[in-house]
């Protein structure tokens, strides 16, 4: 399975993922994962945000388990982070029905679609659609950086826009969904352990810093008349360093975009965009305060207009408590893999549906720390460790 995903939406040059959703990348991994759920003569379904689903049972039982992630990638994303979820899931599934158990509940695998919101912008967009977080009004109006909307990007990819929106029936059928990840971190690589357990997922959210100055010749016009806000913006970078380390979060402007982004023409306006994390609400509140409180103090001095936008913003997700003691109950009786539990920064499918049903997430050692990059990496060894743990939590929640 592992080496049939591995060159799709693989570049040539950066030997990085470009999974971007409804692309044909896209199109190619969803008939992957309709492939694997047909040659396991699972029920295929596909929900009315493209999500997709492979059926174990009936699916109108209720009390179903559901694992699985995301196919999509961030650009020059790594191999790992979403499909090794999916891979496993299929896996673990092939590894229960390989121990001869019996069944007592549905079991579903899933592939929820723009999870890493490369192409418009917004994160775990199926996800966020089916619990109702994001409104169907909301997800039309999503453009890509070619102003092709969602809704002309899912019609050209061959898929009806018209019945997008909050799914509460499907989501009631489900008594718990499990998701493994690849850990993006080191914590794992630190303590020695092959698994984690998820216990929350910091707050976290993107905003938009605008800073308008005055376009010029990058030749004749001297320092002193410049409003040049490209100063405004390296200046609240620096800042953004810095009050992340006080306030013991991250924050990181990691896109930006100049006009008229000429090599000999002095910005008129230069929009950057920050993502900020902490481990809890009020230390992030500090950091983007006095990010903000700096940028507007930088912006004064030099003459330049600002302006901030959240363009999203998610709380801090504590996964269920039952459902991860019951997780960490069931690794400590049925397999010799200690799994510690740790917290995460990086944001999943896991945390926006763990607002309308019991969610948990595992944790697959990454020993470089690295995600979001093609050197984002986990052992052989590691990957199978976290079958085995995933296969023994679904036999523990939906198996005699």
């Amino acid at each position: 399975m592992w080496q049939d995903l591995l060159p799709i939406g693989q570049d040539r040059d950066s030997r990085g993922y470009r999974r971007y959703a409804w692309t044909e990348a896209d199109t190619d991994c969803r008939a992957w994962f309709k492939a694997q759920a047909e040659s396991r003569g699972l029920t295929y379904e596909l929900d009315r945000n493209g999500n997709q689903w492979a059926w174990l049972g009936d699916p109108e039982a209720g009390d179903a388990v559901v694992t699985g992630s995301h196919l999509d990638s961030v650009p020059d994303g790594g191999a790992f982070d979403g499909p090794l979820g999916v891979v496993s899931s299929f896996a673990a599934l092939d590894e229960l029905r390989h121990r001869g158990v019996e069944f007592t509940k549905p079991l579903a695998i899933t592939n929820f679609g723009d999870e890493e919101g490369a192409r418009f912008g917004l994160a775990c967009v199926g996800s966020r659609l089916t619990s109702g977080v994001l409104t169907r009004e909301q997800a039309y109006e999503l453009k890509d950086a070619t102003g092709t909307s969602l809704p002309q990007a899912m019609e050209k990819a061959g898929y009806d826009p018209e019945s997008i929106g909050a799914d509460p029936e499907r989501l009631a059928r489900i008594g718990a969904f499990i998701e493994l990840h690849v850990e993006q971190g080191r914590a794992l690589d630190l303590s020695g352990d092959a698994v984690g357990i998820a216990s929350s997922i910091w707050p976290h959210g993107r905003w938009r810093f605008d800073f308008r100055g005055e376009a010029n010749h990058a030749g004749t016009t001297r320092l002193v008349d410049r409003r040049d806000p490209m100063l405004t913006y390296a200046e609240t970078v620096l800042a953004a360093r810095r009050e992340a380390q006080l306030a013991g979060a991250v924050a990181t402007f990691g896109k930006i975009s100049v006009e008229p982004n000429g090599v000999n023409a002095i910005p008129s306006l230069v929009r950057g965009w920050l993502d900020s994390r902490a481990a809890d609400q009020q230390s992030l509140d500090a950091t983007v305060t006095g990010i903000e409180k700096a940028a507007r103090e930088y912006a004064d001095a030099h003459g330049i207009d600002v302006s901030l936008t959240r363009e999203s913003f998610t709380p801090v997700v504590e996964f269920d408590h039952a459902l991860r003691d019951e997780l960490a109950r069931i690794l400590g009786t049925r397999t010799e893999v200690k799994a510690p539990v740790l917290g995460t920064g990086a944001g999943h499918d896991a945390g926006i549906l763990a607002q309308s049903i019991p969610t948990a997430m595992l944790f697959v050692r990454n020993p470089t720390g690295v995600s979001h990059s093609p050197a984002e990496f986990a052992a052989e060894d590691d990957c199978l460790a976290g079958v085995r743990a995933l296969a023994d939590v679904l036999e523990g929640l939906a198996c005699k």
